[in-house]
């Protein structure tokens, strides 16, 4: 049994561990909400880039003779992975899941004769991937979103995603990031951003008759819908991996908080626990010291 000095000095480390996790607490619920307000003023900017993309691929024949990025290289050959962790721990299973998700896709393609290449975004992501996978990576980007996410993080990310595409490195290239839903709840979502998927057409809306089907207005763009596509794709592949990195950003924050919520109600539980068996062990020494006292006492 551990001796009361011992027990005093847990006591006393887990009171300071509890403090620590509090204070951990408390900073990533102020950033929280900040990072919460960007990713959800990003969504609809991003929406209304791909309503944008769509629009413009409804004119006939623009997908098929549309730019590179658009049509793709015709093959799926070579895969690239940009799997977006963040560069500190402590924030529950955020990492986990997407490096949990990350090799399940790597198995998945190799089992299928792909080629994997692997971009990391975030240091815990590229150090746990490197340990397996070392050769597969091809590049990190670390440091983002210490003060913030910026667009300029997605601007770097995503120009160098369309170097490599366009000096033939890889055909397909998917982002995995977390979904921010709610504080406790993260949505691992895995977004193909080359090629630009074609952005689904929304239905046409009932006229004035109420007859479905309506046809839509045709435009004629000046200049060429392929101009625009040429000007569009590259921004909207962008902004996609900027709303990926906001809506990570917001995640890792919500993970971080419940994470450490949860160590400060368990050190308080152990505080309890220990202050219970330190009570009890030092109320039975005393008793101890009573009876031998007594005893001493009778004897003479």
């Amino acid at each position: 049994m551990a001796s009361l000095k011992t027990l005093k000095t847990r006591i006393k480390s887990v009171r300071s561990t509890q403090k620590i996790t509090s204070a951990m607490k408390m900073v990533a619920a102020s950033r929280l909400r900040r990072a919460q307000e960007a990713a959800e003023a990003a969504r609809p900017y991003a929406v209304r880039m791909e309503r944008m993309v769509a629009s413009v691929l409804a004119s006939p024949g623009i997908a098929e003779n549309g730019p590179r990025l658009l049509a793709g290289t015709g093959k799926d050959n070579v895969q690239l992975l940009i799997p977006v962790t963040s560069d500190r721990g402590l924030a529950g299973g955020f990492n986990a899941t997407i490096i949990r998700e990350t090799r399940r896709r790597i198995a998945l393609l190799e089992g299928q004769g792909k080629t994997v290449k692997l971009l990391c975004v975030g240091r815990k992501g590229a150090a746990a991937l490197r340990r397996d996978y070392g050769a597969k990576i091809v590049g990190t980007a670390e440091d983002i979103g210490r003060t913030g996410v910026k667009f300029s993080d997605a601007h770097d990310i995503g120009q160098r995603v369309l170097e490599m595409f366009a000096a033939g490195e890889f055909d397909v290239a998917t982002v995995i990031f977390n979904r921010f839903a709610s504080a406790i709840s993260q949505i691992v979502t895995p977004q193909q951003i080359v090629p630009v998927p074609a952005p689904k057409i929304e239905a046409a809306p009932v006229d004035v008759h109420g007859a479905h089907g309506t046809p839509r207005a045709v435009y004629e763009y000046e200049p060429s819908e392929q101009e625009i596509l040429e000007a569009l794709l590259p921004g909207n592949l962008r902004i996609q991996i900027f709303r990926a990195l906001l809506e990570s950003s917001a995640s890792e924050h919500g993970a971080r908080m419940t994470a450490m919520d949860n160590a400060t109600r368990n050190a308080g539980d152990m505080i309890g626990k220990l202050t219970m068996t330190y009570n009890r062990q030092r109320q039975a020494q005393i008793t101890k010291e009573l009876i031998e006292i007594i005893s001493g006492a009778e004897a003479l």
